[in-house]
């Protein structure tokens, strides 16, 4: 989660100004707020969030308390293969996010029957993974979703149509999703290469080798 800090400066010779700083990462927050109470020039300090909710700074050292002890920054892959012969899919998904100063790695795959071509698969995956965000308590936050399947992605993010039925209900049920969570999606289009993870996990998925792993990553 990034913040940035809404301000009011007031100088000794000088009406008071409204002013605005960039968005930066949590760390580094409390050091520039301590810099600006130094000065005595700065009569009102509001922290705001990427989700737009705002603090004063007491209410902000609450919260800290409170984001240590919950999942925040989650970034997800997602791949989804298909076998024409048998007609199965197999997805794979990878999250990571931060509890606290730590990072975890969450990955598992599923196969799933019923459905009717790789490009469904690419749907599905990415809706079954948003079922692992929910699980991991995940809920009014931004959080990047990457994938290799240009067709999800830019659909998602409205630029493309998409005319087909089936694939519609997994945008309707994916977006459905997204919104029942309160999560702000920052969609991402990365190479296969960059998406080996989650591409390995659909894979083993239709080999019926299945895996689920929870872990901290030093």
């Amino acid at each position: 989660m990034k913040y940035k800090l809404n301000l009011e400066y007031k100088g000794a010779k000088t009406v008071p100004v409204l002013m605005e700083t960039e968005w930066m990462e949590e760390k580094y927050v409390d050091n520039i707020i301590e810099d600006l109470e130094r000065t005595g020039r700065f009569k009102k300090i509001v922290i705001m969030d990427e989700m737009e909710r705002e603090w004063s700074r007491k209410e902000y050292a609450k919260l800290k308390i409170k984001l240590d002890l919950e999942p925040t920054d989650p970034e997800l892959y997602f791949d989804g293969g298909y076998d024409v012969q048998t007609g199965t899919g197999g997805i794979g998904l990878v999250i990571y996010y931060k509890k606290g100063t730590d990072t975890f790695r969450f990955r598992a795959n599923v196969r799933l029957d019923q459905l009717e071509n790789n490009n469904e698969a690419e749907y599905a995956a990415l809706y079954n993974a948003l079922l692992y965000v929910e699980d991991l308590g995940m809920k009014n936050l931004p959080i990047v979703i990457k994938g290799d399947s240009q067709g999800v992605i830019k659909q998602l993010e409205g630029e493309w149509p998409c005319y087909e039925k089936v694939l519609n209900t997994w945008l309707d049920r994916i977006e459905a999703k997204i919104k029942g969570l309160g999560l702000k999606p920052n969609y991402e289009v990365i190479s296969r290469r960059d998406n080996k993870e989650a591409d390995k996990l659909a894979t083993q998925a239709l080999e019926n080798n299945l895996i689920e792993g929870h872990m901290k990553i030093d």
